[in-house]
């Protein structure tokens, strides 16, 4: 059990090279999981229906659909357990100690046939360069468990303000929701247009994939914890197409930048959580980086979001109405 006081450190410190390893072995561990939901779910558009969820334990498939009823994984980041349930009545569990990503995946696939639950998935990792097949991979073995409760700490003062800001808009948008492809918390936001077909490119992804993922125009914005040209946890934001001068444009906070590299602009979480109101830093960084897709990207916003103070004004006017 992780002994960590929330209450004295909401927003942890979570520096890349202190838990790259377990990182790398709990993005596998996730796609893994992830997997299960890619075979059983139905189609959903831009894939919506193979995220995770964030829980107030650490990650959930939520309820999938099998033979004999659904299925429901989840990732207890503070018992650290991986705990599957039928809606039979049925459960199983799983410690979340360090072991290979070919144990983890034996033992976990042993688990849903003891369920009852039969499902195939494809055992190569997608969105990560030079992977190795879960059932052959013995080199990722790390699971440090104070460092993936920080992991999942970060993402639980994160995910209130994405809400708050995915509740801004009226138009198309995502729920806030976890992709173990890339490893990241994410809300995104649609203009209501279609998008020029995307490259692709992604390793171990088909094209066709990432058309579908980016089939709509979007602004989208999330977490991650770095890797490649950005070696720390980082929130981001990003607009595919991206609308000319979007790289130029100015961002709040201070802190921001475009990384040219990525594509995307980047916030530190350092700089979030050490800032006087984290949430103020971060609500700043999702509305000006979102303003800028849309204002340069001729977005119809008047349409599109929600007038500031509009649902609790309603609220108001009606108890007036009601006398109390």
């Amino acid at each position: 059990m992780t002994n960590i006081d929330s209450r004295r450190d909401p927003w942890p410190a979570l520096p890349l090279d202190e838990w790259r390893d377990s990182y790398a072995t709990l993005h596998l561990y996730t796609q893994i999981v992830g997997k299960t939901r890619l075979a059983l779910a139905p189609m959903e558009n831009h894939w919506w229906q193979v995220v995770l969820y964030l829980t107030s334990r650490g990650l959930t498939t939520s309820p999938m659909p099998f033979e004999r009823g659904t299925v429901q994984v989840d990732f207890d980041f503070v018992d650290h357990q991986l705990l599957a349930r039928t809606s039979e009545g049925s459960s199983a569990s799983l410690a979340l100690v360090p072991r290979t990503v070919a144990d983890f995946h034996a033992e976990y696939m042993k688990l849903l046939r003891g369920l009852g639950v039969a499902v195939n998935i494809w055992s190569m990792p997608v969105e990560i360069p030079e992977a190795t097949r879960f059932t052959d991979d013995r080199m990722h073995r790390s699971y440090d468990p104070e460092a993936v409760h920080r992991f999942w700490r970060v993402l639980v003062q994160s995910e209130p303000v994405m809400r708050e800001f995915r509740g801004r808009f009226t138009g198309k948008a995502s729920p806030v929701h976890f992709f173990w492809g890339s490893f990241d918390l994410a809300a995104t936001r649609f203009s209501g247009r279609p998008a020029p077909p995307h490259p692709g490119g992604a390793p171990n992804v088909g094209d066709w994939v990432m058309r579908e993922a980016y089939s709509r125009e979007l602004s989208s914005a999330g977490f991650w914890p770095g890797s490649g040209a950005v070696e720390e946890p980082a929130f981001y934001s990003y607009a595919y197409p991206e609308p000319p001068g979007f790289a130029d444009a100015l961002v709040e906070p201070e802190a921001a930048y475009y990384d040219r590299t990525m594509g995307e602009f980047i916030l530190p979480y350092e700089s979030v959580r050490l800032a006087p109101s984290p949430e103020g830093a971060l609500m700043a960084f999702l509305q000006s980086t979102y303003e800028a897709a849309a204002n340069l990207g001729n977005w119809d916003r008047a349409s599109l979001e929600r007038a500031a103070g509009e649902p609790r004004e309603r609220e108001s006017r009606e108890r007036e109405k009601q006398g109390g």
